[in-house]
């Protein structure tokens, strides 16, 4: 049986920027859908994967003469010969024909230097996140516009019609992982997807000393996914100090496992001393690495929660994404504890609330961050809304509303 086909969200990007740009690149995690999404140009591109340990030998060897005897070309993997983006400059430099070349790394490349400098002006960049609950559901990626707006159908499918929300999150986003046909096969899958991670592809990033480190950091990271990161006391945990956690963190973040999330503050150089929050990208790896089943899910909401607000971050950072304006996502909390688990930013300034709760039951009590950040910042509050799993848009004053998580 063949699997099924996701149309992705970043197809209609990808066309417009082939049509004018003469590189693209889509970063992303391995195992996301980057080859399935770029060899639908394979039929007038030739195609080339780096994973071809020949293959990659000869890149290596002659960068330069490998792109000359190619015009228009998709290479897959490009993180593991970075020799190869200055030949790409210097194509690009004397022909600047659109779409010429379409990269794919698994790792985020613009984050290491050398890359940087050689890539910088000359490639438009696109991430590309494990499968959408849109995506996987066939629907536009409107979330954000519908809060906007506060455009939100009466009701969301009936419990009987919807895919149970603990079996969604747990299930993840990514397609091999989504095949598995049991909840435990999946986590095997996420299992040996992190050990091939850490034995092979840390080394195209960077080049530490103590590998072995990286499993336990994973796990206890998973474990405090959603929560204020102290890196000095995660070190303690492992023997390592906060400086050398800070550098695994940031080698995890290139890899497209964890991403950091800052804290929001109307003050902007605040923002840069408040305490960043931690989040793995996608929810079903970090369900795996703290052993959720759907059984203890369903017994231990609190628990659940976590996860679920893994789950919303990672499903907001794919439609902001694709936004045409740069939103940004941060986390408010204040001196008195009370706290916002989601802040969408404009480029203006304005902001949008979102809170996660684990439970088909909301009440005013729960609106208690998004009415304190209201009335700090009135000036650029637009709305905000309470996810939780249940059927109706409710409303609960000016700009607030308790939606149903399958909105999201």
């Amino acid at each position: 049986m063949n699997p099924p086909f996701f149309r992705r969200h970043l197809h209609p990007l990808l066309e417009s920027g082939m049509a004018d740009t003469p590189a693209l690149l889509v970063n992303g995690p391995r195992q996301c859908g980057k080859t399935t999404l770029v060899r639908e140009y394979a039929d007038h591109m030739a195609y080339f994967s780096l994973d071809d340990p020949a293959l990659l030998a000869a890149v290596r060897a002659d960068p330069l003469g490998f792109v000359r005897r190619q015009d228009r070309i998709i290479v897959d993997e490009v993180q593991r010969a970075p020799e190869l983006l200055m030949a790409l400059k210097l194509a690009i430099d004397q022909d600047r024909r659109p779409g010429r070349f379409l990269l794919t790394g698994s790792a985020n490349l613009m984050a290491l230097p050398t890359v940087a400098d050689s890539l910088a002006g000359r490639v438009e960049i696109h991430t590309l996140l494990p499968l959408s609950n849109a995506e996987i559901n066939g629907r536009p990626a409107d979330f954000v516009e519908r809060l906007l707006h506060a455009d939100w159908p009466p009701a969301a499918a009936t419990a009987r019609e919807r895919e149970d929300i603990v079996e969604r999150v747990l299930a993840g986003g990514y397609p091999e992982m989504r095949l598995r046909a049991t909840p435990a096969r999946r986590q095997a899958w996420a299992r040996a997807y992190l050990t091939t991670l850490v034995e092979r592809d840390v080394r195209d990033v960077a080049d530490i000393a103590h590998t072995s480190k990286l499993p336990q950091l994973l796990g206890i990271l998973a474990n405090l996914s959603g929560r204020l990161l102290n890196l000095q006391q995660i070190g303690g945990q492992i023997g390592l100090d906060a400086k050398t956690v800070e550098k695994y963190i940031g080698i995890l973040e290139k890899m497209f496992l964890v991403r950091r999330l800052p804290a929001w503050s109307g003050n902007q150089l605040n923002r840069l001393i408040k305490t960043p929050k931690l989040h793995f990208l996608d929810a079903g790896l970090q369900a795996s690495l703290v052993r959720l089943s759907p059984e203890r899910a369903l017994l231990d909401r609190a628990h659940f929660g976590a996860t679920l607000e893994t789950w919303v971050f990672g499903e907001l950072l794919k439609t902001l994404a694709l936004s045409q304006e740069p939103w940004f996502l941060f986390h408010y909390r204040d001196k008195d504890q009370v706290e916002v688990d989601f802040v969408l930013e404009s480029p203006l300034g304005e902001i949008l609330g979102v809170e996660v709760k684990a439970s088909a039951t909301v009440g005013p009590a729960d609106f208690k961050g998004l009415r304190r950040l209201a009335a700090l910042h009135p000036e650029c509050f637009l709305g905000g809304a309470v996810l939780y799993d249940g059927q109706h848009a409710l409303p609960f004053g000016e700009g607030l509303y308790a939606l149903p998580l399958d909105y999201l």
